[in-house]
């Protein structure tokens, strides 16, 4: 059964960060799986009618990279990776971010993900953006989403092609 806990984001008053929360009914285990297995993340990264990744590239140990192509809906390609700064499975995650719409803006994301009477609480830290703070407002909408996408393809097997 999908949890009833939907996604939050909030942007810090310094314009710097996004800070986002999700339980997850799954075991960290499982919610780690989906942030660093590449077949899984193209099956739930994106949403029809906005963007899908059709490649991902991971080497998950700290000085690996990590990549994303794909197109949006209207054809365009975009990219994305970085490099893994910890990784501690199955509790953290840390790796830096550049995304081709944002130029040369490098930022850092950190996934924790604790245990949690029946599953994973999850919580992730998007910063780096106190240079470009119209950048982070964009972010955390789309930060929302991938929560959503992630909640619901770990609880239920939803992806891309499956969800409404």
């Amino acid at each position: 059964m999908a949890s009833a806990n939907m996604p939050t984001t909030t942007v810090t008053p310094d314009q710097d960060a996004i800070l986002a929360e999700v339980f997850i009914a799954a075991p960290s285990e499982r919610v780690f799986a989906a942030l660093t297995d590449p077949h899984q993340m193209l099956q739930w990264w994106g949403q029809k009618g906005m963007y899908r990744c059709t490649q991902f590239h991971t080497d998950v140990r700290p000085g690996g990279e990590w990549r994303c192509e794909g197109v949006n809906d209207n054809g365009q390609p975009f990219r994305l990776g970085g490099e893994y700064l910890q990784v501690d499975p199955p509790a953290l995650l840390v790796y830096t971010w550049v995304a081709s719409w944002t130029g040369d803006l490098k930022t850092t994301v950190r996934w924790e993900l604790e245990p949690a009477s029946g599953g994973t609480q999850v919580r992730m830290r998007h910063s780096g953006f106190a240079v470009r703070p119209e950048a982070v407002h964009e972010h955390a909408h789309g930060w929302q989403l991938v929560l959503g996408w992630m909640q619901a393809f770990v609880e239920t097997g939803a992806t891309v092609d499956t969800r409404g």
